[in-house]
């Protein structure tokens, strides 16, 4: 059940912003983990359907803080691609929380249809203490590469 916050941002599953991914060439994956997450857990891949991810650290490692610049960074980095202010870019972390916060930001700088990949990319915490057991873009099966 995807659902629309204040912010403007609209939480989306994970199958749904495949299919929202694969039906519209313009969108956009934002992966907002960090480049130790890039490494060892790895990266969705988006090579079935002619599209690359776009990496770009959200809070950095090992320390958490926010990344110096994160919007301006992001936002040049849209421009470059060709990404206008109405193109819907979906923002993805480990489980929904740090992607969220980045969605944010990015709708505060004029883009219009960013969405928080809900689930993430590993999902929440098993009764194990273990991810991508129960929820997340690993868990659905949809293809990641390993960093």
């Amino acid at each position: 059940m995807e659902k629309v916050e204040a912010s403007g941002v609209e939480d989306v599953s994970v199958l749904e912003t495949w299919k929202r991914l694969e039906g519209d060439p313009k969108t956009v994956l934002v992966d907002v983990r960090t480049r130790a997450e890039w490494a060892f857990v790895g990266v969705p891949d988006l090579s079935k359907i002619n599209k690359d991810v776009m990496l770009i650290e959200w809070q950095t490692f090992p320390d958490s803080r926010i990344a110096p610049h994160f919007i301006e960074r992001l936002t040049a980095a849209l421009a470059a691609k060709g990404v206008e202010k109405n193109t819907e870019i979906f923002f993805i972390c480990r489980s929904g929380g740090r992607s969220r916060m980045a969605a944010e930001a990015i709708a505060g700088a004029g883009y219009s249809r960013c969405r928080n990949v809900m689930e993430g990319f590993e999902g929440p915490l098993d009764a194990a203490q273990h991810r991508s057991q129960i929820a997340g873009w690993k868990f659905a099966g949809l293809n990641w590469l390993q960093g």
